[in-house]
């Protein structure tokens, strides 16, 4: 069963290594069967402002276990979430893809 992945990120300090970050991340996202379904900021804030200025991205995994291998996994934790420290807020959630009828 897929699960998604979504981060609001409130990017404050675009540091350099914050572009190393997004590379590494992807690629190891890719490895885990990660594809990125919404990945930037709003085209338009329809309603509230609670998402202005904000970057979203939601991931689709084939499964449960491949999301937490790849943002629990030794890899993600050691050598590419310490490239993002000091660069913003960052709200993560994971969700199951809802039973099909």
């Amino acid at each position: 069963m897929p699960a998604y992945m979504v981060a609001i990120c409130n990017i404050t300090n675009f540091k350099p290594e914050l572009k190393e970050y997004a590379q590494k991340s992807a690629a190891l996202c890719r490895e885990h069967g990660g594809k990125y379904l919404v990945r930037g900021n709003p085209v338009e804030n329809y309603d509230g402002d609670f998402l202005e200025g904000k970057s979203i991205i939601v991931t689709e995994f084939p499964s449960m276990d491949e999301l937490n291998a790849f943002i629990k996994g030794d890899e993600y934790q050691n050598n590419i979430k310490p490239l993002r420290e000091g660069t913003g807020e960052y709200h993560i959630a994971f969700y199951e893809a809802p039973p099909t009828p």
